[in-house]
Parts: structure tokens; sequence; C-alpha cells
């Protein structure tokens, strides 16, 4: 028979068993590496709880099974110190066959990981939620000095009411106790582990702080930081490469990035860390577009009244065209009748030979009618045939010495020629067919 056909025929031989006189065992809810979960009835007070069995490995000594049952107790204890909503209570321990069972209150949901996987991704509003209540479940136990060390998705519950329950304190480290982790040994998921504790320093309340950013990563991102595959190079990638930039954390892009930092003196702490995250969480809604097609409520325009309408400003237009169109051929026939009167009252003027413009007696001056207004039309100035004549820009253009004046000498005959309109010399020229230079 297989192991997991083994583990199969325990489960159902155990299924309906009866703990310390009272617990009756019914389904499993899940199994991890150490122990495994089941749905129990509370035989006397009457109630529904969860009980985690210690499970030893196969092919250990007695050593590691005093370990194992060592840390079972320890998880009880710590749990059962930390007074917080957001952490899972604590109602019995049940010594059955040299081993612990730890019955604890049942948390009706899924976990985070489960969520993520089946929902999918979380909002980065509902994200920084989660880590608001993880926060103060960690601010509790590190004031009872307890170190989770193993904060994940899997270890968080989400329940049917939106409780956030942090859960598995298998090895959490309480202050004051020995350690019972085997030298150059790290217990954890790698990818949630911090670089501190990767190198082997001693950890303190950052390491769980890490552990909550890579949590609000994987919620964001569907994937754990630095995640490489195996567990030596995930925790290289932890101590020595960069984060990869997240593509969905929008606001919660700092807080991870500050509770991701690898040095834990500059790690964001607890009071930062919730600053940031309540900033996050109360931030307004940007709001959506809405659709140019949606269906709207609005007011009902203002009924036109009768004559107006769609053309009613190029109505006014061209009325207001042709009230300037008659204004201006009146104009101009005010223009025409006072120059038909002058024209009138000037011929009559002159028939009778004058009149003074003073008035009184005097030269009689006739007076001349001003001509109606033309239309002013623009003249373009004559456009040159010429070639462009070409002027060097270095050379100067030289200039010929002017003549030196002539003495004229009176033509003979000009006297009497001095009738024509050119003289002798110019009847000569004219007679010749030149044209005269004058």
């Amino acid at each position: 028979m297989s192991e997991a056909e083994r583990a199969g025929a325990s489960r159902q031989d155990k299924s309906g068993r009866l703990l310390a006189g009272r617990y009756r065992l019914g389904d499993v809810l899940g199994r991890g590496g150490m122990g495994t979960v089941w749905r129990a009835e509370d035989e006397t007070l009457g109630r529904t709880v969860a009980v985690k069995e210690l499970r030893f490995p196969t092919s250990i000594d007695e050593d590691e099974k005093r370990r194992l049952i060592t840390r079972t107790l320890r998880e009880a204890k710590a749990i059962a110190r930390i007074r917080n909503n957001s952490a899972v209570t604590v109602f019995d321990v049940v010594d059955e066959d040299n081993r612990p069972w730890i019955v604890m209150e049942l948390v009706e949901g899924k976990s985070l990981a489960e969520a993520i996987r089946e929902d999918g991704l979380l909002e980065p509003k509902r994200a920084a939620e989660v880590g608001l209540a993880i926060l103060d479940v960690l601010r509790a136990a590190h004031r009872e000095g307890i170190l989770h060390r193993d904060v994940k998705p899997s270890n968080v519950l989400i329940a049917e009411d939106g409780r956030v329950v942090l859960t598995d304190f298998g090895i959490a480290q309480v202050e004051g106790d020995p350690s019972i982790t085997s030298t150059g040994m790290l217990v954890g998921a790698p990818s949630y582990i911090s670089p501190e504790r990767a190198r082997g320093h001693k950890p303190g309340p950052a390491a769980d702080l890490w552990s909550l950013g890579g949590l609000l990563y994987a919620s964001v991102e569907g994937v754990p930081p630095y995640d490489k595959g195996s567990a030596i190079a995930t925790l290289t990638a932890v101590m020595t490469e960069p984060l990869e930039e997240p593509k969905n954390a929008g606001p919660l892009r700092s807080v991870i990035y500050g509770l991701l930092a690898k040095d834990p003196e500059q790690r964001l702490d607890d009071a930062g860390a919730r600053a940031m995250l309540n900033e996050v969480l109360h931030a307004p809604q940007p709001k959506e577009p809405e659709p140019v097609d949606a269906t709207r409520v609005v007011a009902l325009p203002p009924v036109p009244e009768e004559g107006t309408g769609k053309g009613s400003s190029g109505g006014s237009g061209a009325k207001r065209g042709e009230e300037a169109a008659d204004r201006f051929r009146g104009a101009l026939r005010s223009v025409r009748k006072a120059a038909g009167a002058a024209t009138a009252s000037a011929a009559a003027r002159a028939k009778s030979g004058g009149t003074d413009v003073s008035g009184g007696p005097g030269p009689r001056v006739p007076v001349r009618l001003p001509r109606a207004p033309r239309r002013a039309q623009a003249r373009l100035p004559p456009v040159s045939r010429e070639p462009p004549r070409s002027v060097s820009p270095t050379r100067p253009r030289p200039v010929s010495p002017a003549p030196p004046p002539r003495r004229r000498r009176r033509a003979r005959g000009a006297a009497s020629a001095r009738g024509r309109p050119w003289g002798a010399v110019g009847a000569k020229v004219l007679s010749s067919g030149r044209t005269p230079v004058r």
C-alpha cells in the first residue's frame, strides 16, 4: 500500500473518533508539513471547532519527535497570548496517542492563496485591508515577544463575512524560549524569508514585516517575490537581486517597496506601514468615464417661441444686411438729389450772368459743383519688363566721369525760325524723319 493510500485509510479510520471524550472528528480541512486540520464537533458545548493533529514524518528519531511536540505546544501557548480579533483563538490542548492535539476556533472560508487562485488578484484597496488586519496581529504578537516567522498567503484565512485571520504559529519564536531549530537550518517559505534570516542573523519584528510585504506583492501580482523555482536560487535572489517591478500594485507600490527593503534598518516599521496602508484604503475612488450611450435623466430644454428656430440667427443676419443696403441706397439718392439741385442752380446763375458768392455786389465768380464720389480703385504699380540687373555685392560699379559741358552755338537763322516750334534745326530734323532732342 502506498503512503497516500495509508494516509487515506488513516483518515477514514480517525473520522468519527472521539477525542478527550468530547471532540468528535469529522472531515479533513487541510494538511500541512507538520499536521492535519480536522473539522470536529464539541459535544460538550455543542459547537463546531477545528482540531490540529500533529503528524510525525516517517523515519524520524525520538529527539525529532520531542522537538515537534515542543513546537506544537509552543504554538498553542503563543496563540493563547495574543489578544486580537484577527488571530485565531485556541480553546484547548488534548494529549492523545502521546502527542498534542490543538483545539481551535473554526474559521469558515478559504485561505488567501486559494482566493487568489480561484477568484483572481486582489484590488489594491482590498489588499490594503488584508495588510492592515495582519499588521494588527503582528503588532499584538510582537508586544508579547512572539515572532510569527511564516507570514504567507496560505496562512491567512478570509472568512465568509470578510474577516481576515492569521493562523499557523507552528514555527513561531517566543522570546526567552530556547531555539528548537537545528543549527544551519531555515524553516519557512523561501520567498517570504527576510534577507537577515537568509544570512543567518538573529531576526526581529522587521523580519515579519518583510514577509508582510511579500504577501502584499503576491496579493496583487499572483506570484511571490523573488521566486526562482528552487529554495537556494530564491534565497540568493532575496539577498542580492532587486525586486521585480510590480505591474498591478498601483498605490500599494511604495508600501511594497518600503516593506521589502533588504536592510532592516531602512525597512518600513509598523507605524509607517500602517499610515501608508490607511492612505491607500481611504484614497478617493477614481471615477470611471460614463459611456456615450448611457441612459441619463436630464431637464427638458426651453421651448422656442414661434417664428424662431434653427435659422433665426441666419435670418437676423440677413435682415441687418438688408437694412445696411437700404441706408446706403438712401444716402446715394440724397447725394444725387443734392447734385441735381446744385446743377440747376448753377445753370440759373449762368443764365443770369453770375452770382456773388458773398451775397453782395462785386465780381461774379462762377461756382463749380463737386462731382459725385467715385469708388476708390487700387492701382498697381507698373511692372518693369526689363531684366533685373545683377549687382556685385563686393566690387562697386564703375562710374564714368561726366563729359565736360559744351558751349552752345547759336544756329544761323534762329531769329528767322523763332516763330517755328523747333526752330531751323528742328525743321530740318522733322523733314528728315528723326526725333528731335530738345
